[in-house]
C-alpha cells in the first residue's frame, strides 16, 4: 500500500474539517460489497480502492479518477499532491484556512484579501453563487475552474463564519 502514507497524512491534515469524514473498510475482514442496495464497486480497479460520497454520488459513491498514466498507488502516494487533491475537489474544501492564511495559494491569498471585510449578506450572496456554480454546472466547469469555485466556496464559508463571531 504505496498510498498509505498519503492517505495517513491527508486524515491527519483534514482532522477538524467538517466538510469531510474519513473511512477504512478492510474488506478481508468487513466484507461490504452494497450500501443501500448500491453496488461499492469494491476492488473494481485494484487495490485498495479509493472512493468518495457526497450529495451528488449518493450511496453508490464514486471510485478516484485517476489524472496520470501513473499506477494509482504511485499517484496517491506520498511524493505526490493528488490525494489531497482528490480530498479536496471530492470535499468541496480545502486546506486553505482563511483566517490565517497558513496552506493557501497565492490566488486564495488574493481572494481572501478581496473578500476580507465583506458584510454577512455579500458572504451569504457569495456562498449562494458558488453553491448554484457547484451543483448545477460543476458537470459543465473544466476541472480546474470547478475546483477553485469550489475552495472559493470554502474559503467564503469561513470568512463568513468568522464574521458571524
Amino acid at each position: 500500500m504505496k498510498q498509505a502514507p498519503a492517505w495517513n497524512q491527508v486524515v491527519k491534515d483534514f482532522h477538524g474539517n467538517s466538510d469531510v469524514a474519513f473511512g477504512d473498510v478492510a474488506l478481508s475482514k468487513n466484507q461490504v460489497r452494497t450500501i443501500h442496495g448500491e453496488d461499492q464497486g469494491a476492488g473494481a480497479g485494484g487495490w485498495p480502492t479509493v472512493r468518495h460520497f457526497n450529495k451528488a454520488t449518493g450511496y453508490g459513491g464514486k471510485a478516484y479518477a485517476k489524472k496520470t498514466d501513473s499506477a494509482m498507488c504511485d499517484e496517491l502516494g506520498p511524493k505526490e499532491e493528488y490525494m489531497q487533491m482528490h480530498i479536496e475537489e471530492a470535499g468541496g474544501t480545502s486546506l486553505c484556512n482563511a483566517l490565517t492564511e497558513q496552506g493557501c495559494s497565492d490566488q486564495a491569498k488574493k481572494f481572501i484579501a478581496k473578500w476580507n471585510g465583506k458584510t454577512k449578506d455579500d458572504f451569504q450572496k457569495q456562498i449562494d453563487r458558488l453553491g448554484g456554480m457547484v451543483d448545477k454546472d460543476g458537470a459543465s466547469m473544466k476541472p480546474e475552474a470547478l475546483t477553485w469555485a469550489k475552495q472559493r466556496l470554502a474559503i467564503v464559508k469561513q470568512l463568513h463564519k468568522k464574521e458571524e463571531l
